[in-house]
């Protein structure tokens, strides 16, 4: 009986454990969602993007930004702009809970990714990407990955 408890137990903590992707693991999930090259985006750019939002993290939370706002999952997309967390106003442009970017399936946060990339802001939407990826050289992100 006691160890039914305990691996009851050690499920349910499993069950609450974000996914953490590797950079190859991440890099081969967007290349087959078409991601490379999307928008003339290679696929560096998302991966690195990603690496400095959240360390790919899927259930990343951000802290209040200084609108109030904060931003969900493995990209950090922001409940000001695109999706809503009850928390404040929003344009909400995925037209998508914020909670739907923060569970182990990252397709919402894929379909979003993708639309805040054709908004006239492209990737510089994330600071983490102006800051820590535009304009560098990013080949190491995918370089040892078998894409």
């Amino acid at each position: 009986m006691k160890a039914l408890s305990l691996t009851l137990l050690f499920l349910l903590i499993a069950a609450n454990e974000a996914k953490v992707f590797t950079k190859c693991e991440l890099a081969s999930r967007l290349k087959n969602e078409g991601m490379d090259g999307y928008h003339d985006y290679k696929l560096d750019n998302w991966i690195c993007m990603a690496y400095h939002e959240s360390r790919y993290n899927t259930r990343a939370v951000g802290p209040p930004n200084s609108d109030g706002s904060r931003d969900y999952g493995i990209f950090q997309i922001n409940s000001r702009w695109w999706c809503n967390n009850t928390q404040g106003p929003t344009a909400n442009g995925c037209d998508t809970a914020c909670t739907a970017f923060t569970t182990d399936d990252i397709t919402d946060d894929i379909i979003c990714a993708k639309r805040i990339v054709r908004d006239p802001q492209k990737m510089d939407a994330w600071v983490a990407w102006r800051n820590h990826c535009k304009g560098r050289d990013l080949s190491e992100w995918t370089r040892d990955c078998r894409l």
